[in-house]
């Protein structure tokens, strides 16, 4: 499955419309990575995996630049 606009509508709200990745991995200037998204341009991430049992719901998703989530370990898979 995978996110339904309502759902992706609200975290990109939520977001700022900024990237949400904090991963310490990905080397960040800051905390957070400081890169804006436009609603369309930003990708929706599942915190857990959906084959690990994660949901499509607002709480497992997390808006990310498409950099931040090509460096995931789960990017398209």
């Amino acid at each position: 499955m995978a996110f339904s606009e309502s759902t992706k509508n609200e975290a990109f709200g939520n977001s700022g419309g900024r990237c949400e990745c904090r991963r310490t991995t990905h080397n960040h200037p800051h905390i957070r990575c400081p890169v804006t998204v436009t609603r369309y341009g930003a990708e929706y991430h599942h915190i857990t995996s959906q084959d690990a049992g994660g949901s499509d719901g607002l709480s497992n998703c997390e808006v990310l630049c498409v950099k931040c989530h090509q460096a995931t370990r789960s990017y398209g898979g």
